[in-house]
């Protein structure tokens, strides 16, 4: 694969996405933060209200998220001192009379729901948002019937896209992961900007199989709830962010409901954070490895592979390249993991509280 021709034909899809947890944004500071290869600066203002803002000034270049100080609702450069506000005006020369009207930074509509901070990106910034996020009531930390958020996190070597064919795809869970029984699909319905897949699964337990779902929805690129039933409620918050075209970071939100004793309800969300942990691993040296196939030569029981890459071109504004006819799109050849196998393999993960 040459250096000029991209792993994927896929640029890096518009959505909101998950820019981080809001904890880590302070009030009163600056953050450097990095996605949709492009270099970022995020800051909460004293008020609260975080903003999301193109780093580099655009005086002589200084990242504002590297020695940039908060103050008065605005952001002060560290090489200068010119200060910009919340919509990226600049509102302070100190050694100018004048302020330059030109000189604005890019920001980013941002919102924070159900324990995540989103920004919203598009390759054309005039476009405001298509569609807004919707609120859990599961994950406001004031709800008493679900336990305590456990997250895991990884960045890995792919695009979303190819991660959340996973989706539609239940005969890899007999290979990759060795269960005994796949989910069984009853429906997938697709729109814009949601999809909703709704499947059947029985699940092993101490006490015999047990009859459940794995009921799942998708809002854009950047965002899905999947919902476990039958053996115990548990939700999966999975945010997807892309860091470059062809490298993504996931972040894993669980939470389950009570189950009247606290540290039997934690050690049950523990124990399934923990096999998707395990799961996810097996998963990443495929991804990282496998080839983009166009027209994959597809099973009759096969889950519904076209119908899923259909609803992701919608996210796609640039579209998908015509001009690369590629059928097979290869990673490039790495040497130092040529014997990388799902037992082998090792995440770049966060295994979180």
């Amino acid at each position: 694969m040459s250096a000029e021709r991209g792993r994927f034909p896929f640029p890096i899809p518009f959505g909101w996405f998950c820019i981080g947890y809001p904890h880590e944004f302070e009030a009163g500071t600056a953050k450097a933060i990095y996605y949709f290869a492009t270099h970022l600066v995020g800051w909460r203002d004293e008020a609260g209200a975080l903003h999301v803002q193109d780093a580099f000034c655009p005086h002589l270049g200084a990242h504002l998220g590297h020695g940039g100080t908060v103050s008065d609702g605005c952001i002060t450069c560290p090489f200068h001192g010119w200060k910009f506000d919340a919509e990226g005006a600049n509102t302070e020369i100190p050694y100018s009379e004048r302020l330059n009207r030109k000189a604005r930074l890019r920001t980013y509509p941002v919102i924070e729901v159900n324990g995540l901070s989103f920004a919203w990106y598009h390759p054309d910034a005039s476009v405001e948002p298509m569609w807004e996020m919707p609120q859990f009531p599961e994950f406001d930390d004031s709800n008493d019937d679900w336990a305590a958020v456990t997250t895991t996190s990884y960045e890995i070597g792919t695009t979303w896209q190819e991660m959340a064919e996973n989706g539609v795809d239940s005969a890899h869970f007999r290979f990759v992961h060795n269960t005994a029984t796949v989910p069984e699909l009853d429906s997938y319905e697709t729109g814009f900007p949601s999809s909703a897949m709704r499947s059947s699964q029985k699940f092993p337990t101490p006490r015999g199989v047990v009859e459940g779902r794995i009921d799942s929805t998708s809002y854009g690129p950047g965002m899905s709830l999947v919902s476990f039933s039958g053996f115990v409620d548990l939700l999966n918050l999975a945010a997807t962010t892309p860091i470059e075209r062809d490298k993504c970071i996931i972040r894993f939100n669980f939470r389950v409901k009570s189950l009247g004793d606290e540290k039997t309800t934690q050690g049950v969300g523990q124990a399934f954070a923990q096999e998707v942990h395990r799961q996810v691993c097996e998963d990443i040296p495929i991804w990282e490895h496998k080839a983009h196939l166009v027209r994959p030569a597809l099973a009759d029981t096969d889950g519904p592979f076209m119908k899923f890459r259909k609803w992701c071109t919608q996210f796609y504004a640039e579209g998908i390249d015509a001009g690369d006819e590629r059928l097979v799109f290869e990673p490039a050849w790495d040497p130092a993991r040529a014997d990388e196998t799902p037992q082998k393999a090792t995440a770049s993960a966060r295994l979180g509280d």
